[in-house]
């Protein structure tokens, strides 16, 4: 191929990206900006192409910080893309307007087209453009076929399809399902400065490495699944000792279920005021969410358990079916109360004294479901550590484990599931840094 020709597909390209109606911002990330750059080097080399090989190896190093193929990015971009067809497609396809629906086919085209401009191919473009005697390296990574991934139909679709104008009804039903923007590219937030935040490495703990308090793990795991059908779920807190999993247990419910379009979304204390807000912005959205409180508790003072109260209990606004709150607390009755607040005729100010109590120690009532966690027994500690050691495949005698494992517990924080997860997790690295030495 030669140089003319080369240049001509590089400037049909750049018409394609000029022209996009609706999915512009495919290209406002940095994968999508150095493609663009790259472009316009290959199209515009300085004398030795030398500028064109440095925006070859941006968009090389782009790529590889992502761990995508290029293919791969795009259509991703495409899924998660918030534009006006991806927000309207919460309504019947024969629902839209003609001209967004010819817009968002003219769209899909073009960007069938960048598609099929591989890396594989910027390379040998370069190699011409920069008369180099080799070909640049080509960035390749195997496809991620995470499972349970709501994505991978589609995906596998759109590489295959001839024409993705006929992908128009696909891509509408997916926006209906699964939403846009960043409820569709992440599975856990948190709400930080008036926005939610993606994590995009949330903790992998699952159901099955939870041992013990089955009787909550059961109630907690049907009411989650009562949110997923669309049924209205309870509030709940999870009241008990530290340690003892009622974290892990949240966190768990989203790595059993985000392929069933759940989300979780972390709310830190000094946030809880924004609850009304948050609820709000998640009430229209195709996803089903946990809003998640660690460690609750709120001081004398403190007039944020008003804005909790609100959520738990509603307005004049009805309750939204998509949203529940799932707090955990070491305390029963969430608002610290001294007996010096106790109301004594001689020096009460108010009239009412003991009403202003009454709501203060009611407010855990205000979850529909009250969760226990008890602190771990011997034997419940020493269930919970042995499987965790046959989860790890790890090689020692019952007698020895039982030994060790109480040892621990008496010379750290005592018996609980965060102790029995410490010591195993200390109990594998020993044992592999003793079998490399060996």
């Amino acid at each position: 191929m030669n140089n003319q020709t080369i240049i001509a597909q590089v400037q049909f390209l750049q018409r394609q990206a000029a022209s996009l109606l609706l999915y512009q911002s495919v290209f406002e990330g940095e994968v999508g900006k150095a493609f663009l750059d790259l472009l316009q080097t290959i199209r515009y080399p300085n004398a030795e192409g030398r500028d064109c090989l440095q925006a070859y190896g941006y968009f090389f190093k782009t790529l590889a910080l992502q761990n995508q193929n290029w293919e791969e990015y795009l259509i991703c971009q495409i899924l998660v893309n918030d534009n006006p067809f991806s927000t309207q497609a919460q309504l019947a396809l024969e629902s839209l307007p003609p001209a967004l629906i010819a817009a968002a086919k003219h769209d899909l085209q073009a960007l069938q087209s960048f598609h099929e401009c591989s890396v594989a191919c910027l390379s040998e473009w370069v190699q011409s453009i920069a008369r180099l005697p080799i070909l640049p390296i080509v960035w390749y990574t195997e496809q991620q076929k995470t499972e349970a991934n709501e994505q991978l139909p589609i995906i596998e679709k759109l590489r295959i399809l001839p024409d993705w104008r006929d992908a128009v009804e696909d891509l509408t039903a997916f926006y209906r399902n699964y939403g846009m923007g960043i409820f569709a590219e992440y599975k856990a937030f948190r709400w930080q400065q008036g926005e939610f935040i993606g994590i995009r490495h949330p903790d992998p703990v699952k159901l099955n490495e939870l041992v013990g308090y089955e009787s909550q793990k059961q109630t907690l795991v049907k009411n989650t699944e009562f949110l997923l059908s669309g049924q209205l779920a309870l509030h709940v807190l999870l009241y008990g000792s530290r340690g003892s999993g009622k974290s892990s247990l949240v966190k768990a419910l989203l790595n059993e279920y985000a392929h069933l379009n759940l989300r979780l979304i972390e709310v830190a204390k000094s946030e809880l005021k924004d609850l009304p807000q948050i609820v709000e912005l998640l009430w229209n959205k195709p996803q089903k969410f946990i809003i998640f409180v660690d460690d609750l508790s709120f001081e004398d003072s403190d007039d944020t358990f008003k804005a909790f109260k609100v959520v738990l209990e509603g307005s004049l606004t009805a309750r939204s079916q998509n949203v529940v709150v799932y707090a955990t607390s070491n305390r029963r009755h969430l608002i610290r109360e001294f007996f010096a607040d106790r109301p004594r005729p001689k020096d009460s100010d108010e009239v009412n004294a003991w009403d202003s109590v009454q709501e203060k120690l009611s407010f855990s009532d205000r979850f529909g479901l009250t969760l226990t966690f008890e602190p771990a027994s011997q034997n419940a500690y020493l269930q919970i550590v042995q499987h965790l050691v046959k989860l790890s495949n790890i090689e020692i005698s019952t007698e020895e484990l039982k030994h060790q494992a109480l040892q621990w517990a008496t010379r750290h924080n005592g018996r609980s599931g965060r102790t029995a997860r410490q010591f195993v997790d200390f109990l594998k690295a020993e044992k592999t840094i003793a079998q490399h030495e060996n």
